[in-house]
């Protein structure tokens, strides 16, 4: 059932309310509310629509009021339908756990947990394909509410008057009234109870008194959630059927020997005062998933091993941990492994310091960590690891790898991790270079990143699908993508026939374009080599040997090659442009062509902005020599589409004295070679790593660039979703992105959930990184929002607490 936006739900609820598709006079407030209310649910909208049919304002308002309070009988009575149509009872007590205790929840998390009892895998695509759920772009389940008040108001009825008689209990003050009086029954399945939320109502309760014989008749309850909650007492009697316990804020310093938990799937003990985690004497066979996330009090996590199945372990910000058992290695499951924020983990010092007010003793030498072979996910930020970073040797599998705020200068070679698409580096501030990364790699981040000159890869082409590098004002070289070096450090070598530019190396140009590359950047005059092209912006001066060969008083000029004078070779062409800004956004083109054989699109990644007023002149080198011949007929044009004003332009041709280049060399092996990418079906160059579509989503240029660019003879969809490889992103193409997503065990607040620099806009980013400079954090304790639109976009979660 695909759920209406706001005009379709207005037109259908008029057309049953009205019999038209407006609201009539005195009633467009009513009928917003009552879409609101719906949700977009057509099957709501027809059947709230004719339940108001040929009725006042008066009886609008009072029933829109009832509705606030519970769900009208006739809508529940037609969403019911699909409920017990449902093939099988495990499918509808599936779709009552979701409603009570999951919306909002990681599905993998979720099936996880609910796979053993009520085949979740084939049960939750049972429930999709029936539209009883939903699973947004980041994985969360998602429920209409309706569709989840109608499941609630299912268990209600199994007993109208006493909670403590029914499958399931979600509300916090039934469930402390149940625990309170410890008249728990066998009919309880799940229930949920959290303090915090208590307080937050105000609701009137003792702080201390719970005991643990309040669950002692719970024989068949799976799933305890028990946030800020203290129970005394032996914990014998909890239910062995427990799949699942989340219990935020645990208070005891130790797990209870006599608590039973061989049949849990997933332990959430975020936020605890535990100060060891050992697992009982037994092996824990069904257990996936343990988040100790901000347990600040956790020193030593002792005898993993006895979780053979172990999925995911989270110690997130654990920053008093100094001991994680050399038996974790043994793990053959261990797929995401979490210790951001674990700062003293790989601290000597403060590993002696804490260690000698403990029964585990003095540690002498650098802790070892036998990381497990099966390992895709690698959380290691904030862990400030030193100059002689992890090798990790034996991890084929590694898929993300985050070592976010750390401290070497260089990473050893990880050419052998074959599967890994994602690396992490922001915020190393002692880290100089990133020498032969693995091929694999489809995104790298180092933002943030000072010291940082150079980045090459194991193989000279550039694959990156997405490259943050905000803050990298040292940055010169990444292989395959740029070359960015002041005037001063090269030589005659790097310039070649200019060389002559040496003494302008002094002046200074303010360089725009790419933000992440010239934001905090020296003024001193650059460089720039970028597909082969080599160009440079210069303050407006005039020198002899800057006078083209060929000028024009407008953007565009065309020339006839000459006659190559005798002993010399054509190599290429110098072009030359002189402007000024009219704008902050400035986009532009230098366009080489030639009747057959030559046509050349180039956007530089940056270039000189004058002060206002002033004048900036673009000098640029091409090496297509070999592919001009006597006669030829070129024409080079500036082509702008915003932000620019050319006052000139100019040609000049560059002979060499010798034959350097072969015959039959290939004009695009000359420019740089492996251009495929960004080769158009014309067979036309376009050389340019930026997406101007999203300049256009966004009202920063005019939707016709491409037509002034080229005109209408290529298909602008060629180049929609553009990256920095040139071919645009395959729609279908799954995104590494995701790997960064803890998905498993964040089912709390939204500011929990992880967001990607590179959704963010520039000046979103520039914020970020000031403030993420400052405090010296990154990533995941900058994460906040990314997902919120998304999450709530067409739907409303009520709190199942």
């Amino acid at each position: 059932m695909k759920l209406l936006n706001r005009d379709e739900s207005s037109e259908l609820l008029c057309r049953h309310a009205f019999g038209s598709t407006k609201p009539m006079a005195g009633f467009k407030e009513l009928v917003l509310q009552a879409t609101q209310y719906c949700e977009g649910n057509a099957l709501a909208l027809e059947t709230l629509g004719s339940s108001l049919f040929k009725n006042n304002t008066a009886y609008w308002e009072s029933q829109l009021r009832l509705l606030e309070k519970d769900i009208d009988s006739r809508i529940q009575s037609v969403l019911l339908r699909s409920y017990k149509s449902l093939p099988y009872n495990t499918v509808k007590e599936l779709f009552l756990h979701i409603a009570c205790f999951f919306v909002g929840n990681d599905i993998d998390y979720v099936v996880k947990i609910l796979e053993p009892d009520y085949s979740a895998v084939s049960g939750m695509k049972i429930l999709h394909n029936r539209c009883l759920l939903s699973v947004s772009p980041n994985k969360k389940i998602m429920m209409h509410r309706l569709l989840q008040e109608m499941g609630k108001n299912i268990v209600g009825q199994e007993s109208l008057n006493f909670p403590a008689e029914r499958s399931r209990v979600w509300l916090s003050s039934e469930s402390y009234k149940i625990l309170s009086n410890e008249n728990g029954s066998k009919s309880v399945e799940g229930l949920a109870l959290d303090m915090q939320k208590l307080l937050e109502w105000n609701f009137s309760f003792k702080s201390s008194g719970l005991k643990t014989d309040a669950l002692k008749n719970m024989d068949r309850l799976k799933l305890l959630q028990l946030n800020f909650v203290e129970l005394n007492g032996s914990y014998e009697n909890f239910s062995e059927e427990l799949r699942w316990l989340c219990w935020f804020g645990f208070h005891l310093r130790t797990i209870p020997v006599d608590l039973y938990i061989r049949n849990l799937v997933a332990i959430d003990m975020s936020y605890s005062k535990l100060e060891v985690f050992e697992p009982p004497a037994v092996v824990l066979a069904s257990l996936q998933i343990l988040n100790l996330k901000d347990s600040h009090d956790l020193i030593a996590i002792l005898n993993i091993s006895r979780i053979p199945q172990l999925d995911t372990l989270i110690l997130w910000n654990c920053y008093k941990l100094v001991n994680v058992c050399k038996t974790i290695g043994r793990l053959r499951m261990l797929a995401t492994f979490d210790m951001t924020g674990c700062k003293n983990l790989f601290n000597r010092d403060k590993i002696n310091q804490l260690a000698t007010s403990t029964s585990a003793g003095v540690v002498t030498e650098k802790p070892m960590f036998f990381f497990p072979f099966s390992l895709h996910r690698l959380f290691l930020k904030d862990c400030y690891l030193d100059r002689t970073p992890l090798s990790f040797s034996a991890q084929p599998c590694l898929q993300y790898l985050n070592l976010v705020n750390s401290g070497f200068e260089s990473l050893p070679c990880y050419g052998h991790l074959i599967n890994l698409r994602v690396l992490d580096l922001s915020f190393c501030s002692r880290l100089k270079c990133l020498i032969g990364l693995p091929n694999s790699l489809v995104e790298l981040y180092v933002h943030g990143c000072e010291l940082l000159e150079r980045i090459t890869f194991q193989s000279p082409r550039f694959t990156l699908q997405e490259f943050g590098y905000l803050g990298c004002v040292n940055l010169y070289e990444v292989e395959g993508l740029f070359k960015l070096v002041p005037i001063a450090k090269l030589d005659k070598t790097d310039l070649g026939h200019m060389m002559w530019l040496k003494r302008y190396q002094n002046n200074e140009v303010c360089l725009v374009g790419d933000d992440e590359l010239t934001v905090g950047r020296s003024w001193h005059i650059q460089m720039l080599y970028e597909f082969n092209i080599m160009s440079i912006s210069l303050p407006n001066m005039k020198d002899p040997i800057m006078i083209p060969w060929f000028k024009s008083v407008s953007p565009s000029l065309s020339f006839d090659v000459p006659c190559c004078p005798k002993n010399k070779r054509l190599r290429g062409i110098n072009v030359t442009c002189k402007y000024k800004i009219l704008g902050d956004d400035s986009a532009w083109f230098c366009k080489v062509t030639k009747s057959y054989g030559v046509d050349l699109m180039y956007n530089p990644r940056v270039f000189g902005k004058p002060e206002s007023g002033e004048l900036c002149i673009w000098l640029s080198y091409w090496p297509i020599g070999n592919k001009l011949d006597t006669g030829d007929t070129v024409n080079v044009s500036i082509v702008v589409l915003s932000g620019l004003e050319v006052l000139e332009c100019g040609v000049s041709l560059v002979y060499s004295d010798h034959e350097t280049l072969e015959i039959n060399t290939k004009w695009e092996e000359v420019l740089g070679g492996g251009l495929s990418g960004f080769q158009l079906s014309t067979g036309a160059y376009y050389l340019c790593r930026r997406d101007f579509f999203e300049l256009t989503e966004v009202g920063r240029l005019t939707p016709d660039w491409f037509s002034i660019l080229v005109g209408d003879y290529i298909d602008s969809t060629e180049i929609r979703g553009w990256r920095k490889t040139g071919q645009p992103k395959q729609v279908n193409d799954p995104s590494f992105t995701e790997l960064k997503t803890i998905r498993c065990i964040i089912h709390g607040p939204l500011s929990e959930d992880i967001y990607k620099f590179i959704e963010m806009s520039k000046s979103s980013i520039s914020s970020l990184f000031e403030v993420g400079m400052e405090a010296g954090i990154a990533d995941e304790e900058m994460d906040a929002v990314a997902d919120a639109t998304t999450f709530f976009t067409g739907f409303l979660l009520v709190d199942s607490h």
